[in-house]
């Protein structure tokens, strides 16, 4: 081996150890390692399940979704992004005025494996400061864009004291799609205690893809209904985790 190699694998090797570590909790993102982590899956106390709402505040799609929760009588938690926050305080504003829970999605929905520690840490700063500033209350959960997590992830949200969690099924309702298949794609991971994720912005989706959400709720609370399962925030269903 020439010199010149030696010193270029002495330099490469740490930093291929740092880029491993940056991106382990990315693991959690999918399969069998999230099920082993029930809490970061949202997994919480049998009888009822969570229902959680990505990508908002949005002008159009939130008051949809807050539409149906009111007429569904469930109370939910919204993941925002601070971006969207800022673009529609109001709405922000109205999501805590119905008594839904919120908490952080990042401030620009950005994988967080492409990012630098000190640029997920600023960002997460930024929406956490600007969630709270606007809707006068301080988020207590975060999930990262895409569910992918990274050390930096990790740190950021221990130093906001924000509680990292993720979904244990969903409707991959971000897609072009009907509110029935919206419906037969939560079925999947339908269980008691079980976090559901869903969208109530297009920001990062298919052109008013809330339409097909808005409507999915109704179908999701039949079979709800069905299985004696209840819809609560997240606070209560993971606070009631044995």
């Amino acid at each position: 081996m020439r010199p010149g190699t030696a010193r270029g694998l002495a330099v490469v090797a740490p930093l291929a150890g740092l880029a491993a570590v940056h991106a382990a909790p990315s693991l959690t993102a999918r399969g069998p390692l999230r099920r082993m982590l029930p809490r970061l899956a949202g997994r919480g106390a049998p009888g009822g399940v969570a229902l959680t709402f990505d990508d908002g505040p949005d002008p159009d799609g939130t008051p949809a979704v807050l539409a149906a929760l009111a007429d569904l009588r469930w109370t939910a938690t919204f993941f925002l992004l601070g971006s969207q926050v800022r673009r529609h305080p109001d709405v922000a504003r109205a999501v805590v005025a119905a008594g839904h829970e919120i908490g952080v999605h990042g401030d620009q929905h950005r994988n967080h494996l492409g990012r630098t520690p000190g640029s997920v840490r600023r960002d997460l700063e930024r929406a956490t400061a600007t969630i709270t500033a606007t809707t006068g209350v301080r988020p207590r959960w975060f999930r990262p864009p895409y569910g992918v997590l990274s050390a930096g992830s990790l740190r950021a949200a221990a130093r906001l004291e924000l509680t990292p969690v993720l979904w244990t099924a969903w409707g991959r309702d971000w897609e072009r799609t009907t509110p029935d298949r919206i419906r037969d794609r939560m079925l999947d991971g339908l269980r008691s205690g079980a976090t559901l994720l869903l969208h109530d912005s297009d920001c990062t989706a298919t052109p008013r893809s809330w339409v097909a959400t808005a409507a999915a709720l109704p179908l999701l609370a039949a079979e709800l209904e069905r299985r004696a399962l209840v819809v609560r925030p997240l606070g209560a269903h993971l606070a009631r985790r044995p």
